[in-house]
C-alpha cells in the first residue's frame, strides 16, 4: 500500500518517528513515540503548519502582517488582534520585570549590526543615531490600539520561536495522548517521557565548538531553551561580539557566557530567563541563582 504523501521529512528511529522541517530560519524537529507513519505524518503537519503560521504572522521580515503594519505606521495608531495583543502584553511584562533590559523595540539596532561572523563592527556614531528609536517606554499600548513614534520598530524575534514551540505543544496535546518532543532550533518542550524510557536525552551543544555536546540532560517533562553566540557573532582583534544587544547602549553585552540553558514549565518562560541571564553579562549566574531554576552555563 502506498504511503500518503508527507508534508515534511519523516524518519523512523526505533519506536519513534522524527519529523523535520524548517521554519523561522531554524531547523525544526518533532519526535513522536509511535509506530504509525500516518499518525506521525498528521502530527508533523500540525507542527509545521503552526510554526509557519506564526512565522508568517509575526516575522518582521514578512510584508503584509501585523508587525509590518505597525513598523510602517509612521506614528499612527494600529488596531491589533487578540493574539498580537497577548504578545504585546507579554513584551510589556518582560520590559517591566527586567528594568528595561528586554525590549522588543531594540530590533532597530539591526540596522547597524550584522552578525555574519565577520569583523565588521559598526561605528559608535551609527549606533548612537539609533538609540533614540529604542525604548518600550516610548510606545502607547492600550489594547487593542498600539502606536509608537515614527522610525521605531517592534521585533518579536526574542520570544517568537519559544512562543511557537508552546503553541505547537498545546495543539499536539489536543490531537494526541502519546509522548512527543518539540525542538525548534534548540528550544524544546516535552509533554511526557517516552514509554520505553524514563526521559528524552537532550545534548547541550558546546557553543564555541559547534557540533559537540558537552552535557546530556535527561528531560521528562517541560521545556529547555538555550541562548548563546554559537551562530550569530562578530569577531575582531580577538574580541567576540555576540548577537544579544543591550538596549540601552546598543552594544553586545560584555562578558556574557558562551551559552545558557534554562529549564522551565514552558519555552516562553525558560526563553525569557535565558535571554535575561545573557543580558546580565558577568552577573549571569547570580541572576539565574536568584530565580530558583535549573540552568546550565558555559563560559
Amino acid at each position: 500500500m502506498e504511503k500518503p504523501r508527507s508534508p515534511v521529512q519523516l524518519t523512523q528511529q526505533g519506536d519513534c518517528y522524527a519529523i523535520r522541517f524548517r521554519a523561522m530560519a531554524s531547523p525544526c524537529e518533532l519526535l513522536v513515540e509511535t509506530e504509525s507513519y500516518n499518525v506521525a505524518c498528521r502530527l508533523g503537519k500540525i507542527a509545521r503548519n503552526e510554526a509557519q503560521r506564526i512565522e508568517k504572522a509575526f516575522s518582521r521580515y514578512r510584508e503584509g502582517n501585523i508587525v509590518h503594519a505597525i513598523n510602517q505606521s509612521e506614528g499612527k495608531s494600529v488596531t491589533v488582534d487578540s493574539e498580537t495583543a497577548g504578545l504585546l502584553d507579554f513584551a510589556a511584562q518582560c520590559f517591566s520585570m527586567s528594568d528595561g533590559l528586554f525590549d522588543i523595540t531594540s530590533g532597530v539596532l539591526g540596522r547597524a549590526w550584522h552578525f555574519d561572523r565577520s569583523d565588521k563592527i559598526p561605528a559608535e556614531e551609527e549606533i548612537k543615531k539609533l538609540l533614540p528609536l529604542v525604548g518600550w517606554n516610548k510606545v502607547r499600548w492600550h489594547a487593542p490600539e498600539f502606536s509608537m513614534p515614527q522610525g521605531m520598530q517592534i521585533d518579536f524575534g526574542g520570544i517568537g520561536k519559544e512562543y511557537a514551540v508552546d503553541r505547537v505543544v498545546n495543539l499536539l496535546q489536543s490531537a494526541c495522548d502519546i509522548p512527543f518532543l518539540v525542538n525548534f532550533g534548540g528550544d524544546l518542550h516535552a509533554n511526557k517521557a517516552p514509554g520505553n524510557s524514563r526521559s528524552w536525552s537532550v545534548g547541550v551543544e558546546a557553543m564555541r565548538e559547534s557540533g559537540n555536546a558537552i552535557q546530556t540532560i535527561e528531560l521528562q517533562l517541560g521545556a529547555l531553551t538555550t541562548s548563546g553566540d554559537a551562530n550569530r557573532f562578530l569577531e575582531k582583534d580577538g574580541v567576540r561580539y555576540g548577537h544579544i544587544l543591550h538596549p540601552k547602549t546598543g552594544w553586545p553585552v560584555a562578558h556574557s557566557p558562551a551559552s545558557i540553558t534554562v529549564a522551565g514549565n514552558t519555552c516562553t518562560e525558560a526563553g525569557i530567563l535565558s535571554t535575561l541571564a545573557m543580558l546580565h553579562g558577568n552577573d549571569a549566574e547570580q541572576f539565574l541563582a536568584s530565580q530558583n531554576i535549573r540552568y546550565w552555563c558555559q563560559r
